[in-house]
């Protein structure tokens, strides 16, 4: 009776873990298998990119010498009511200091030159109704019509040396640097005396390797961040290209411009360019760190039923963080990426948050 219970309590824990007909997957024992992370794949776009810093400057403006000698006039913002500062926004030719030079001024006597080129005209526009009367020679025309010319070029030069007293914004902008000199200082010839840059529109001279040459044209996109912040990015383009190496490091130079309305990025910033030399949609893209080598060969682990599955894989364009899968994954499948350095084919895995 004993050997019979026996019997009938084995035949019972048999069945008891015996599977059934239908295919249930491989049973797998959690506390043994290894955690991952898994990515669904889905098509998506890739870029693959050429990298180099830079900084950035603007387009327009840049310091502002001082073009003739006198005496330091700061002159008052009308925006402010207050004199010039940094960070003043300014206009083309908005006056922003003035040398006060009276002998300079004197010199150029431009009330005379004005009163002379007045009656020169009046004089050239009368003999012209004379002329067509028959009432003075051509010669005495002509001899009008060139007193009246140069009674204008000297007119216009005393305004120019007139000009060189005032100090003016030579764009519409914002004054990034004003040295300070005391009231009436003497500035001389040469002198920086204001910084004004158009932060609207910035450029950041880049170079590449020679063998890129091919590969960077004008107009070409270009994705600019901020070097501490990569999340401050702006969408430029290729500006110019040098057709021609350096002899001694055998790089070449280009330019990239970027248009900065919202003023994301500011002169003198030190920027990651990423310029876009190919491009594909709707294709599988996975992390570049999830590739390992096994044996000379690309592969990564999927996740099918709770057990990790190498995968050999062909791969095209990349950047420096994601790669395409030209071959050997397709839609849906579920990517390994977290805790595959340790896997090996077949082993069984739990999927974790």
């Amino acid at each position: 009776m004993k050997r019979f219970l026996l019997c009938v309590c084995i035949l019972s824990l048999i069945a008891l873990f015996t599977p059934g007909c239908e295919d249930q997957g491989p049973q797998i024992d959690l506390e043994s298998a290894i955690p991952v992370k898994v990515e669904d794949l889905q098509p998506r776009s890739i870029k693959e990119y050429i990298f180099a810093t830079g900084t950035m400057e603007a387009v327009n403006g840049g310091e502002v010498k001082a073009l003739d000698q006198g005496a330091y006039r700061l002159q008052t913002n009308p925006r402010t009511g207050k004199p010039y500062a940094m960070g003043d926004v300014v206009t083309k030719n908005e006056i922003i200091i003035k040398l006060y030079n009276p002998e300079r001024e004197y010199s150029i006597a431009l009330k005379s030159k004005k009163l002379n080129y007045d009656i020169s005209k009046r004089e050239f526009e009368k003999q012209q109704k004379l002329y067509e009367k028959g009432g003075v020679t051509l010669r005495e025309l002509t001899d009008a019509e060139s007193a009246y010319i140069n009674a204008k070029y000297n007119l216009d030069d005393a305004e120019l040396q007139l000009i060189k007293l005032q100090v003016m914004a030579p764009c519409d902008g914002v004054i990034t640097e004003l040295p300070y000199y005391p009231l009436d200082e003497l500035i001389v010839t040469g002198n920086v005396v204001v910084e004004v840059k158009d932060n609207s529109r910035l450029y950041t001279d880049i170079t590449l390797p020679g063998k890129e040459l091919g590969r960077i044209k004008q107009k070409q996109e270009v994705i600019i961040s901020n070097y501490g912040n990569e999340a401050d990015s702006l969408v430029g383009e290729i500006s110019q290209v040098s057709p021609a190496l350096d002899p001694d490091s055998r790089m070449f130079s280009a330019r990239v411009e970027v248009d900065n309305d919202s003023l994301l990025l500011r002169p003198g910033m030190f920027v990651k360019t990423n310029i876009v030399v190919a491009q594909k949609d709707s294709t599988i893209v996975i992390p570049k760190d999830v590739v390992l080598d096994w044996r000379g060969t690309k592969v990564v682990f999927i996740v099918d039923k709770g057990i990790a599955i190498r995968r050999e894989i062909e791969t095209g364009l990349a950047n420096r963080d994601e790669i395409e899968v030209v071959n050997g994954l397709a839609k849906d499948e579920r990517l390994v990426v977290e805790g595959y350095e340790t896997l090996l084919n077949r082993s069984k895995v739990k999927i974790i948050k």
